[in-house]
């Protein structure tokens, strides 16, 4: 293609400059529109969203592989339910829209929240439908929205005051069970965060003065962005009795007699899980998505010369038409863009496949084929189309989660020193440090790293443990654990 007729229409350089990449692809490859007159309320554009539709399915198809079914609760809670369970409400009330009037000023006797997560409103009907053993155990999932008002910088798809995401909400009859739920919750978390997205990540329990209000325990999965701040991404959380005993879920079990049932709740949010994926796989070029979400996963683009437009375009709609039967995600781009700036739009866009046609493709039958992960161009055969898109599909998303994984590896260093802590935030890494307790007993040493640094202890590892050599680096007092620290959205 002729130099002229190339215009770029992205080239941010991603590791430098994170916020302007971040803000500028949202902006150029139409995922999000940040004009609605509501701070914090943001507009979701259909290049997003087909991908998150398609995210939606994967981990819906992943509950409901392992028993869970669907549901759909009201978006509102009464404040009576939202106050039965005492450290719950304290930790939320900051956080929660309230509607407190309807029709012409007219007032509610009993304010209203819309629901900052489900808890409240979930397990009174819980209360109900839980009767015996028999009922147990009971595994729900709403795919939904919530609200709640983030004093911090909004950021698109990352910080919302209004995120779109999986709730997943199980009862059963022993401690056991429960804790096993959060394991399974760990393994979905894997299966497809990691597998089908392509998302490096670490799951942490949670310090105990970080934890979900209301949980025993809270596990959560972490990924590091390009701006050296980590992402919480699902989270799964062991609550106990802690609601069951407030909201009455009891059964009748084998020996007949009454107890209060064991809960958990899973929430993977599928709006900051794209803002991640995008984070993660991007380029300065642009967006890259993986094979399995991406909104297009093929286009075709016409190469036209004069008298050959008929012969060239019947063949882009025939090839079309084939990739369709075969549930290819694929279009034409029939604009009057030149070919090259088609090339550099598309490549914005992160579409994995190029296809390229044209009068020299036609008489061979064959295609030009170009790759948004490797960036180069190969011929292959038009009767080998198919069998070919498949499994470059394959080798793309295995290409992508490889690159991803070992960038993950790059961004952890170890911390044996108050200066080396400081010195790796500085350097927009997660640092590995010996720490006094996660146990309430370290807040004041998380505090003073918060106040200093502005980041966070994250936690403790649940893929491996590991054994404390020497002292805290805050306090210096005998290490009892191995946490991470980093800054956060």
């Amino acid at each position: 293609m002729a130099e002229e007729e190339v215009k770029e229409t992205f080239n941010i350089d991603k590791e430098k400059n994170f916020p302007e990449w971040f803000s500028e692809i949202c902006k150029v490859a139409e995922l999000a529109d940040l004009r609605y007159n509501v701070k914090g309320f943001v507009v979701y554009r259909p290049w997003a969203v087909i991908a998150m539709k398609l995210m939606y399915k994967f981990y819906e198809k992943a509950l409901e592989k392992r028993g869970h079914k669907p549901v759909i609760f009201p978006a509102v809670i009464p404040e009576s339910n939202f106050k039965k369970e005492a450290e719950h409400v304290e930790g939320f009330a900051p956080e929660v829209f309230w509607i407190t009037e309807h029709g012409a000023g007219e007032k509610f006797e009993e304010k209203i929240a819309l629901r900052p997560t489900s808890e409240t409103a979930m397990y009174s009907m819980f209360s109900l439908w839980v009767r015996s053993y028999k009922d147990l155990p009971l595994k729900t999932y709403q795919s939904c929205q919530v609200w709640r008002y983030e004093t911090k910088a909004t950021k698109a798809f990352l910080r919302t005051r209004e995120f779109y995401w999986i709730e997943s909400h199980d009862v059963f009859a022993t401690l056991k069970e429960a804790e096993d739920q959060v394991k399974e919750d760990m393994e979905i978390t894997k299966e497809v965060l990691h597998d089908i997205f392509g998302i490096p990540f670490i799951f942490f329990q949670r310090p105990e003065w970080d934890k979900f209000a209301g949980a025993i325990h809270t596990y959560a999965a972490d990924a590091f962005m390009p701006s050296g701040r980590v992402s919480q991404l699902p989270s799964t959380h062991l609550l106990g009795q802690n609601f069951s005993k407030p909201f009455n879920i009891k059964f009748v079990d084998k020996d007949e007699r009454e107890k209060f049932a064991y809960q958990t709740c899973y929430g993977p949010c599928i709006s900051r899980i794209f803002g991640a994926l995008i984070s993660v796989h991007g380029d300065n070029k642009g967006l890259k998505f993986p094979w399995k979400v991406s909104p297009l996963q093929v286009i075709i683009v016409p190469i036209i010369y004069k008298g050959k437009e008929r012969q060239v375009l019947e063949k882009c709609d025939e090839l079309k038409e084939k990739l369709e039967k075969a549930e290819i995600r694929v279009d034409i781009d029939k604009t009057d863009k030149t070919p090259g700036e088609k090339f550099y739009f598309w490549e914005m866009k992160g579409v994995p496949l190029r296809l390229e046609i044209g009068p020299e493709e036609v008489e061979k039958n064959t295609i030009t084929a170009f790759r948004r992960d490797a960036e180069n161009k190969e011929k292959i055969k038009e009767s080998e189309l198919i069998e070919w898109v498949k499994k470059t599909g394959e080798e793309y998303d295995k290409n992508l989660i490889e690159k991803a994984d070992e960038g993950f590896k790059n961004i952890i260093v170890e911390a044996n020193s108050y200066e080396e802590l400081k010195n790796a935030i500085e350097n927009k890494k997660m640092a590995k440090i010996p720490f006094c307790s996660v146990d309430m007993d370290g807040e004041p040493c998380a505090e003073k790293i918060k106040e200093e640094m502005k980041a966070e202890v994250r936690g403790i590892r649940m893929d491996k443990k590991e054994t404390p050599k020497g002292n805290c680096v805050v306090c210096g007092k005998k290490a009892n654990c191995v946490v991470y620290v980093a800054k956060q959205y």
